[in-house]
Formats: C-alpha cells, sequence, structure tokens
C-alpha cells in the first residue's frame, strides 16, 4: 500500500453514484409498494451498501482500513431510474472516493439480485465520483508565492557539513507551486539572522523559513533573533508542527519552532535536523498557504 505516514488527518468525505435503471413501471411500483418477492428492496440495499463500505479495504489491495464515521445512501427515483447516492465521511490521512463508489455499487447490485425474478431488463449504469473533499487538493496555491529559505548552520556555513535539510524544505515547496526566489546558508549569528530576514520583508518576499538554530544549546539563538522583529505570532502554526513531530519522535518537545508575520510576510523558524525540517514541512503544507490569501485581504471560508 502506499505510505501515507506523512499525511495529515484532516475530514475527508467522499459522494458516489449509481444508476439502476429498470424495464418497466410495474418494477418502480413493486418497490414502493413493498411487493418484491425478496423484500424491501430499498432497506435491505442499504444494509448491503453499509457492509460494502466496511469491507472495502478487504477485496481492493490497496485499499487502508481506514475508520468510517458516517455512511449516508439516499435513493432518488426518476421515471424508469433509480439513482443511489452514497456518501462517505471520515476524519482521517487518506480519502474515501473509493469507499464511496463501492458502496454505491454493492446498492445497485444487491438491487439488481433483488429485482431480477420480476424484471428481466434491469441494468446498472453510471457508477461515479460525484465530488470529494478532503486533502492536500483543497489547498491550492493561487498567489504566486515567492520565499526563500536560509539554513543556520556554523557548520555548513563554513563547508564542514551539507546541508539536507534546506533542500527538503525546497523540495516541499517547489511540490506546493512556491517560486524560490533565494536560497542562503549563514552562521547561527542573530545579527545575520535578523538582517536576512528584514531584507527579505524589505523585498516583498510572502514567505521566509529558516530552518536550525531552534534547540537549545548556546548556539541556537534563531527564535530569539525573531522573536524581536516578528509582529504577530502564530501559535497555532508552531503547535501543529511539535504535535505532528511527538507523534514520530519524543524529542519534537524540545523544538523552539516559530511562526508569524512581519508586514504580510510569513516567517518560520524549523529544526534544522533533515527529518526535523521535512516533518515540520509535511506538518503544515500545503494548508499553511490559505494564510497568504488572508494575508492578501481574502476571507475565510
Amino acid at each position: 500500500m502506499v505510505d501515507i505516514t506523512s499525511k495529515n488527518s484532516t475530514l475527508r468525505i467522499a459522494v458516489a453514484q449509481a444508476i439502476v435503471k429498470v424495464s418497466k413501471a410495474e418494477t418502480i411500483d413493486a418497490i414502493n409498494n413493498n411487493l418484491v418477492p425478496k423484500g424491501n428492496v430499498f432497506a435491505m440495499s442499504k444494509a448491503a451498501g453499509l457492509l460494502g463500505v466496511k469491507k472495502t479495504p478487504e477485496l481492493l489491495p490497496d485499499c487502508h482500513p481506514i475508520p468510517i464515521e458516517y455512511t449516508g445512501i439516499e435513493y432518488e427515483i426518476n421515471a424508469l431510474e433509480i439513482k443511489v447516492l452514497c456518501t462517505i465521511k471520515t476524519i482521517y490521512k487518506t480519502g474515501v472516493e473509493v469507499e464511496a463508489m463501492h458502496g454505491a455499487s454493492v446498492v445497485a447490485l444487491n438491487m439488481y439480485d433483488m429485482l431480477k425474478p420480476i424484471d428481466k431488463g434491469i441494468e446498472i449504469h453510471q457508477i461515479k465520483l460525484l465530488k470529494k473533499k478532503g486533502g492536500k487538493s483543497d489547498y491550492k496555491n493561487q498567489c504566486n508565492l515567492r520565499a526563500a529559505v536560509v539554513v543556520c548552520s556554523d557548520t555548513i556555513s563554513v563547508g564542514k557539513k551539507e546541508d539536507k535539510a534546506g533542500k527538503a524544505i525546497i523540495d516541499k515547496l517547489e511540490t506546493c507551486g512556491v517560486d524560490i526566489h533565494d536560497y542562503n546558508i549563514i552562521a547561527d549569528e542573530s545579527s545575520l539572522i535578523k538582517e536576512k530576514a528584514m531584507s527579505y520583508v524589505k523585498e516583498d518576499l510572502d514567505l521566509i523559513i529558516f530552518t536550525g538554530g531552534t534547540g537549545l544549546s548556546k548556539r541556537d539563538v534563531t527564535p530569539e533573533a525573531l522573536e524581536g522583529i516578528i509582529q504577530r505570532k502564530i501559535p497555532g502554526i508552531e503547535e501543529a508542527i511539535r504535535a505532528y513531530g511527538q507523534e514520530r519522535t519524543p524529542y519534537s518537545m524540545l523544538s523552539r519552532s516559530v511562526a508569524g508575520t512581519i508586514n504580510k510576510t510569513l516567517v518560520l523558524a524549523l529544526p534544522g535536523s533533515t527529518n526535523g525540517a521535512k516533518e515540520s514541512m509535511d506538518a503544515i503544507f500545503p494548508a499553511a498557504l490559505h494564510v497568504f490569501g488572508i494575508l492578501k485581504g481574502a476571507r475565510h471560508n
């Protein structure tokens, strides 16, 4: 199965349909008046659909077992067609589109099985996804963002060590459609950190990400340097980074990540380890892209 350990749990919703077409009006009358020999078609088919949704990962090898927190099955009759609508909701790391389509198809198949003794012309059509919500597709970069990535490290700045954390951050930003305006490596000096931050703010960059210097050693001064110039803190981003990291390593609580704004520029200070930087980016992107619409005057949805 696909590795989803880096994903965040969010509200996921999917709605799928299947069309059951009967060949005569008498079939619809039998369904509505509960005259089908095998029983109540709508009730029994709904029960079959509920079981189908739950058993999706048992039948499709690449589907993850997930907690299904809501399943809704509805019917719409239009002449000789019965539209089956299956709605699935969960709060998890992966979507529920396949579960919704599987549920709709099982409902349709059960209806076919119950109705075939009285109607030999039944057909099943248009099993498809109608809509979905949740996951990274909900957070698209529509602002043509420009970013700078700054590595704060004494050893990397003098060439004694290769930078991997900064490059991991750049990879994530590029995946999100963010333009990398500048990439720089500096020593762990408070004055240099402040100078870099303010120079990028003057260039009207949308995002500045510092990596390194967020620990507890004497040379870890990035949070102190930035807190002196950040105008508005965003504690929720800091909390999200640490909560995400804490699920993966017990040492995440020791990191002092920082998030806030200077004018309309978002400034982040992330851990300097490769895993720490990568996991911090996974924790908040692409959802953090919503910040820039708000900074540019958009309303919350």
